[in-house]
């Protein structure tokens, strides 16, 4: 029998031979998906992106994505639920009262307070303003996935380019213009910003959301974007490629469920302040499968 030596937590040398056997750890790995989601390749200037048909003779964006394939686990296969203040985001049974997603009185007047009650919940905050919701379905055909906006923009599909909807100027400012109760504002000690996504037609099996692990990502993975309306300029993140990030994604998501996350915190340390997302097509999508339906909701919330 011969004798070995563990070199290290990777190598096993034989000593009589001096034959090196390459043994490792098996990686643990969630069930999941490998797809390609859409990072933003390096740029000389400052990406913008028009959410309209641009002026004549003006390119609707000045930047290149890369496709690049990487795996997104199922998250509802985690050993425990990730956290809104730790991975950034989590997934709740929240049946809505509201039946019909197109009535948008029924959404202005239940659904908003609906939102801002289970936004109090998961993040323990004291108040909650709703300031937008979208609602985005998946184009008949499904073509290629873009910022979801096409033609003039007033029917927006799936997003699927990486981002994050706040960067750290816009997400003060938007606390800054909302019409807040001026005690909300004045005790305000910390605010975030969350979006609540949930699917508005049955089973999501075609163009599903996935996050990326807030834990995994740097500041320098995050590139300040304009966004070019009609009547406004916003900014928002941008993500540029890196292997440390981990990316999730919650199967078969249906009406009953809405997945929260995190877009902005005022807390710097401690909590998961970005939570970068994109729609991303399913492997092997069924031909009958029906295309995605789904409402987000944009949320403030603080803490006095």
């Amino acid at each position: 029998m011969q004798i070995r030596s563990l070199d290290s937590r990777r190598h096993v040398r034989d000593q009589a031979d001096g034959t090196v056997y390459g043994f490792s750890p098996a990686t643990p790995r969630l069930p999941g998906v490998t797809a390609a989601l859409a990072y933003l390749a390096p740029a000389a200037e400052r990406p913008y992106n028009y959410m309209y048909e641009p002026p004549a003779g003006t390119a609707r964006d000045n930047c290149e994505y890369r496709m690049s394939p990487v795996s997104i686990a199922d998250a509802r296969a985690m050993a425990s639920p990730p956290s809104i203040d730790v991975e950034g985001f989590e997934l709740w049974d929240a049946p809505s009262t509201v039946a019909d997603f197109t009535d948008v009185d029924a959404i202005r007047n239940r659904y908003y307070a609906e939102s801002a009650e289970l936004a109090k919940y998961i993040t323990g905050a004291d108040h909650a303003c709703i300031f937008d919701h979208q609602i985005r379905l998946r184009e008949a055909g499904r073509p290629a996935l873009t910022f979801g906006r096409h033609g003039d923009g007033r029917s927006p599909g799936a997003a699927g380019r990486i981002h994050n909807d706040y960067t750290e100027t816009s997400g003060q400012k938007r606390f800054e213009i909302l019409p807040l109760d001026e005690k909300v504002r004045a005790t305000a000690q910390r605010f975030a910003i969350v979006n609540i996504w949930r699917s508005i037609g049955g089973k999501i099996v075609d163009t599903p959301l996935a996050v990326c692990d807030a834990r995994s990502i740097s500041v320098r993975d995050l590139v300040v974007a304009e966004l070019r309306y009609r009547d406004r300029a916003g900014e928002l993140y941008l993500v540029q490629e890196s292997s440390r990030h981990r990316w999730a994604y919650f199967s078969e998501m249906d009406r009953n469920e809405a997945l929260v996350f995190k877009q902005y915190d005022s807390q710097v340390n401690g909590v998961a302040r970005f939570t970068p997302h994109s729609a991303f097509d399913l492997p092997n999508i069924p031909p009958e499968a029906p295309l995605r339906q789904s409402i987000e909701i944009r949320c403030l919330v603080t803490y006095s």
